[in-house]
């Protein structure tokens, strides 16, 4: 995930409102969903001419909620899509005071996109009679305009179900909190880099316990592989300035304004050593107190 630009808050922020765009089989229905578990009142496909008026009524008509959050999907199977059409409308919408407005554009690799639409054998809306990749081409080239335009970028080509969910709860979950949000992911460097990390560490300097017969079953949860590691002689020292330098790290990441944080360790096989740095991570930084949602990405597959 990259964040394409940072958003000024606007004073008297009165509605929440995700444009949720992108990719046809990147993820935008499924983030919808997720959204809406969220407390969005989630809308398919609308119109965007139909959206200043959904936006009246949500302002004007429900006074239940004080505090009215929308997320809306709009991609090249909307109705009359023009790409300048749409920045037209959102460039109105940006300009009142009451409106905070973010764009979330999801993507994917063509060959990733490509294989889910032969695994659902659906048609691809830009492609009826033609093959996937040209739609997906076609797709692109429309998109272009809005995708620079966008406030998030979400690469799901690697991205499972649970960590797609973590990952936008963690960025657009309604509960206003003033403490910084920790995650962190161990890896293995093989299989790529976690796309919404913020900091990695590469921890392979450690003897790798995947070495020894006795311990290759096991994982950097088990005691037996943390003593292993823990008794290695680079081990305290490296451990002492890592966990250092995160720790006043955060701090000064929170004064910035910075409400959520993830945190990668990696190693070969994301089985031992990334485990068990993580733990002990998770360990030190719930004990300064941090919100910190810990997940072992290779262990979960």
């Amino acid at each position: 995930m990259t964040i394409k630009k940072q958003v000024s808050a606007k004073k008297n922020k009165t509605l929440n409102l995700l444009l949720v765009t992108g990719m046809s089989g990147a993820g935008k229905s499924s983030a919808l969903d997720i959204l809406e578990d969220i407390d969005y009142e989630a809308i398919d496909n609308l119109p965007i001419n139909l959206l200043p008026s959904l936006i009246d009524l949500a302002l004007k008509n429900d006074p239940s909620r004080t505090n009215p959050a929308l997320a809306i999907g709009v991609d090249a199977r909307t109705r009359n899509f023009q790409a300048d059409n749409i920045l037209k409308v959102l460039k109105k919408i940006r300009e009142q005071d009451n409106i905070n407005l973010k764009i979330l554009y999801f993507d994917c690799s063509n060959d990733v996109l490509a294989s889910r639409f032969t695994e659902t054998r659906r048609r691809h809306p830009m492609a009826k009679k033609r093959p996937v990749s040209d739609g997906i081409i076609r797709e692109r080239q429309m998109m272009e305009i809005i995708k620079a335009q966008s406030d998030y970028i979400f690469d799901t080509s690697n991205l499972s179900i649970p960590d797609f969910r973590r990952m936008l709860v963690q960025h657009f979950e309604r509960v206003v909190s003033d403490s910084l949000s920790i995650s962190i992911c161990s890896f293995a460097y093989p299989k790529g880099l976690p796309r919404d990390a913020d900091l990695v560490f590469d921890v392979r300097f450690l003897r790798n316990p995947h070495y020894d017969k006795n311990l290759r079953p096991k994982t950097g949860k088990d005691k037996v592989v943390a003593d292993y590691i823990l008794a290695d002689p680079v081990f305290k020292n490296n451990w002492d300035k890592m966990s250092s330098l995160i720790v006043s790290l955060l701090p000064e990441y929170k004064k910035e304004g910075k409400s959520y944080l993830t945190i990668a360790i990696g190693c070969t096989g994301g089985q031992h050593r990334s485990v068990f740095i993580a733990e002990k991570l998770n360990e030190t930084l719930q004990d300064e107190n941090y919100k910190v949602n810990l997940h072992h990405r290779e262990l979960s597959l």
